[in-house]
């Protein structure tokens, strides 16, 4: 919710044609949250992946302290998200300038309501393999974790087999619709991620990216809150 409002609302009124309608403080504090939110969202999403799949396999649990299934636990684990990207993000308080003019228009690269100064090459390169590597962790564990889960219930599905072959009911069995569930979700989350990162990345490096780019870019990284 927090990135859809941060993101979506400013993208849609500037989209409208509407000018100005923040500044240097509202930019500042918008950017921030959407940046904070959006690093949170992928963490958090692959948490929850992560203690479903501590729950559901037994390979998994005997690695873990049983402490680790405890909703404190999961508290806590989402507290020390939202501080890290909390404090990674704080750059942006100082990059983020203020609305859009017609003197500073030309310099914004992806923003069409505020604009932003030149970070530096180093501070750049910096970030973006931070970000990479958290992206990118996130994924990989997304998608183990995932993996993980659709195995034990398939192995769950061939070991009950014989149970449900005396039934009549002809609805389809409870580890096939989770399984659904489960890769839709994954397939979601990587593929929305992978291409927000992508088009993210590319805008970047073009000097004048057109309007259409840059509003397909936005669509994209909304689509997995939305």
């Amino acid at each position: 919710n927090l990135v859809l409002c941060c993101k979506g609302i400013p993208q849609t009124l500037a989209a409208f044609g509407l000018e100005s309608f923040l500044d240097e403080a509202g930019c500042k504090l918008v950017f921030y949250l959407h940046r904070v939110a959006r690093g949170v969202s992928p963490s958090t999403t692959c948490l929850l992946s992560g203690f479903q799949a501590i729950k559901l396999c037994p390979s998994v649990s005997r690695w873990m302290d049983l402490r680790i299934r405890s909703p404190k636990c999961i508290v806590f684990c989402c507290f020390l998200c939202w501080v890290l990207h909390l404090a990674v993000h704080s750059y942006i308080v100082r990059y983020i300038t203020g609305p859009m003019n017609s003197k500073n228009k030309s310099t914004d690269k992806i923003y069409l309501y505020c604009s932003s100064l030149n970070p530096g090459r180093l501070l750049f390169s910096v970030m973006a393999v931070i970000f990479l590597f958290m992206d990118g962790t996130c994924l990989a564990l997304m998608v183990w974790t995932s993996g993980s889960m659709v195995l034990a219930l398939h192995r769950h599905k061939q070991r009950v087999q014989h149970i449900r072959s005396s039934s009549l009911s002809p609805r389809t069995s409870h580890e096939t619709r989770a399984t659904h569930t489960i890769l839709i979700l994954v397939s979601m989350f990587v593929s929305f991620h992978a291409l927000a990162s992508i088009l993210s990345y590319w805008i970047t490096q073009i000097h004048n990216p057109s309007h259409w780019l840059r509003s397909i870019s936005v669509l994209v990284s909304l689509g997995f809150p939305t």
